[in-house]
């Protein structure tokens, strides 16, 4: 079946209908990574947007258990080819059903360097996958441009709270939209970890006295989480160690008195350099991100910059003055490198007085 990429800058592809059939609009962005699909799929901080993935050939190694959550979160999925016949030990189907099972459009067959040629020249902007070849330019324009992604920590978070057993420090993770890697790399270096909705309060978190909090990952705009940046402004003022990865970094910084904005096209994929300014090094990270800090705007009596990006120079993580606090905007648990910035885990237990 034909389906249809329309851009809102009236740029249309034709290809191939993947997945569900259904008409979706959403925030077309693009990731860099060469594999790791599945954990592209199935990352909360995808919410609200449609993928683009620039390597050519996707799901060669089928579907194997390593997601992230337990379901799929983009809107769309957008590549240049499928592997039709999946080859892999731990394979345990195709990706072209997860798909269908996941009730996610899709589309193959289209030139992805092209379209990722557009989106870096003139930015993210909104698209719809479609596969009625009647569609109408000038009424579908208009609804791409009042799309927007939303409230959608609301929609990623867990409903409830619950603990995966540890014997060591105990950690309260913040699920902004958390993956799972997260809490299992805690988890691997012995902590008990406690995992709450993204809207419990600070002083729900502080009651339970944890030697540690992490602040997860998320999607969406951080400036539009107005209550929980109020909150994680009561745990900054406590003396609770805090490690916090991506939207937790940005959220931090806002409760702070930094801003944020947005980038023109973001940072997807999992070979992004980063310095760690503190002993020049450079890491390979896996990122997945559209907003990011502003480094003119942070208070160096709060904070000071403690990583940037090499590509382009943005801010890439913090360390608070006199708190046992320090943020990332990559992903240590996401296994870029393949363990370049997993010491980031330990240098959090450090903070707390190390595990036993």
């Amino acid at each position: 079946m034909k389906a249809f990429l329309i851009l809102e800058d009236r740029t249309v592809f034709t290809g191939t209908s993947i997945g569900s059939t259904r008409d979706m609009i959403s925030e077309i962005v693009f990731n860099t990574s060469m594999t790791g699909y599945l954990e592209v799929l199935t990352d909360p901080s995808y919410a609200g947007q449609a993928v683009v993935m620039t390597y050519p050939l996707i799901g060669n190694y089928g579907i194997t258990p390593d997601m992230e959550s337990k379901k799929a979160w983009p809107d769309g999925y957008i590549v240049r080819e499928l592997s039709r016949m999946p080859s892999n030990f731990r394979c345990e189907g195709s990706i072209q059903d997860f798909l269908k099972a996941q009730d996610i459009p899709g589309i193959a067959g289209i030139d992805t360097r092209a379209l990722t040629k557009i989106l870096r020249e003139k930015g993210t902007m909104n698209g719809m996958i479609t596969t009625n070849e009647n569609y109408d330019l000038d009424e579908i324009i208009p609804k791409l441009a009042a799309y927007t992604v939303g409230d959608v920590v609301s929609k990623v978070t867990c409903e409830e709270k619950y603990t995966i057993e540890g014997e060591g420090k105990k950690v309260a993770l913040m699920d902004f939209g958390a993956k799972n890697n997260i809490a299992k790399s805690l988890n691997q270096r012995g902590c008990e970890v406690t995992i709450y909705p993204a809207h419990t309060s600070a002083d729900e978190i502080i009651a339970s006295k944890p030697d540690g909090i992490m602040l997860s990952n998320g999607p969406g705009d951080p400036a539009d989480c107005k209550d929980i940046i109020r909150e994680i402004k009561k745990l900054y003022d406590s003396e609770i160690p805090i490690f916090a990865i991506c939207l937790g970094h940005q959220l931090m910084a806002l409760a702070t008195g930094a801003t944020t904005h947005k980038l023109k096209y973001g940072h997807r994929g999992g070979n992004h350099p980063v310095k760690d300014l503190s002993n020049n090094r450079v890491y390979i990270s896996s990122q997945n991100h559209g907003y990011v800090v502003d480094t003119d705007s942070i208070d160096k009596n709060i904070a000071a910059p403690a990583f940037t990006n090499v590509n382009d120079g943005t801010n890439e993580g913090l360390t608070y003055v006199g708190k046992n606090i320090f943020t990332v905007q990559f992903h240590p648990e996401a296994c870029p490198g393949p363990q370049d910035s997993g010491y980031l885990f330990d240098r959090f237990i450090e903070m707390m007085g190390g595990n036993k």
